[in-house]
């Protein structure tokens, strides 16, 4: 059952406003405690709290809702992040990738949560370590506050062992879609040498590289021409934006045994970090920073089958060759009355199940 329920709105839009007072009134009729988190205002004292603060300060829920977008969900993973809670999304967005359910059926959601009817999906997440803790200039608060609100605090650092200093600051973030490495100047490509293991790969001159997970390949990497890579598959995917250079594709690799480092150039321009599309510092030359997989999964909350292709061709609208169309019709299925046969059911050798 519910105890505690942690709210994360997106206070622009009336209709998530709206649903949010949808998720009130159910806690209240049934004496579950509804707290909002990752609530700021524009004064110079209102500005945003460690995952951990904010899970704190709301008690430790053990489900986040959120109403908003996919913005405002990641804003809920981050802090469910913190304390292994799971995360509904309420969707009143554009896209609404990775949100489970429309605003008006919030309460027929919540209440199949509060028995017991639904399935946690689990997906790989992202964290770092850094040459050196990540930092926002100060003269850059004010243009972050201009339509986005206040900038989350640095990233904390994660306790480590002083004889694993070559490996760098173990910094307490997770990001669930991606990490990006964008120019901080118009006229300054970011300049970026890339190892994976430690091995180089290439130096790029591009306007931004981003690391995504399988889930993140949907979004920003998808947009700059990435693969749409399963979330059943432990990926990194390694995509380059504008690459000023022949070589402009993506590289998939295996989360469990594989990082990527980046490395800024001697002469290259700064370059914003962003998780999540969130700044969470800037770097300068000489400095550098390994992604990889993160420790924890984060937990999806699902309330009914999640079929991704499904989704793919739902939320990008997909349409049908017009060529192909003129040939015939397909079936919305292809499933015989017949058992599947083993060799479909496990298919590949023994060793991958």
């Amino acid at each position: 059952m519910i105890d505690r329920i942690g709210l994360v709105v997106h206070g622009g839009r009336p209709a998530a406003v709206s649903a949010a007072g949808d998720v009130r009134r159910w806690a209240g009729e049934r004496a579950v405690q509804c707290v909002d988190i990752d609530v700021w205002d524009s004064s110079p004292e209102g500005g945003r709290l460690s995952p951990a603060d904010e899970a704190a300060r709301a008690g430790h829920p053990s489900l986040i809702v959120t109403v908003g977008g996919d913005g405002t969900f990641l804003r809920g993973i981050r802090v469910a992040s913190a304390i292994d809670a799971t995360v509904l999304g309420v969707d009143v967005g554009r896209v609404g990738f990775l949100t489970e359910v429309e605003a008006s059926g919030v309460a027929a959601a919540l209440d199949a949560v509060n028995t017991g009817q639904f399935t946690v999906d689990a997906r790989l997440t992202l964290t770092m370590r850094a040459s050196r803790p990540l930092e926002i200039p100060a003269d850059m608060q004010v243009l972050l506050r201009y339509g986005r609100g206040p900038a989350l605090p640095p990233p904390q650092v994660r306790p480590s062992d002083p004889m694993q200093v070559g490996w760098g600051v173990p910094l307490d973030v997770i990001a669930l879609n991606d990490v990006v490495f964008e120019k901080l100047a118009r006229d300054r490509q970011a300049s970026l040498a890339v190892y994976v293991n430690g091995r180089f790969f290439a130096s790029y001159s591009a306007d931004a590289l981003i690391i995504a997970t399988s889930t993140g390949s949907t979004a920003y990497s998808f947009a700059a021409g990435g693969p749409i890579v399963s979330p059943h598959l432990d990926a990194l995917v390694f995509t380059p934006v504008a690459p000023h250079m022949v070589f402009n594709r993506s590289l998939v690799l295996a989360a469990r045994d594989q990082r990527v480092a980046v490395r800024v150039l001697e002469r290259s321009g700064q370059v914003a970090v962003t998780l999540d599309g969130q700044l969470r510092g800037v770097l300068d030359p000489g400095d550098w920073v390994s992604v990889y997989a993160g420790p924890r999964r984060a937990k999806l909350l699902r309330l009914a089958e999640h079929e991704f292709l499904g989704r793919v061709r739902d939320r990008f609208r997909l349409s049908d060759s017009p060529a192909a169309l003129a040939d015939g019709s397909a079936p919305p299925m292809y499933n015989p009355t017949e058992p599947l046969p083993q060799d479909l059911k496990h298919p590949g050798p023994p060793d991958i199940h």
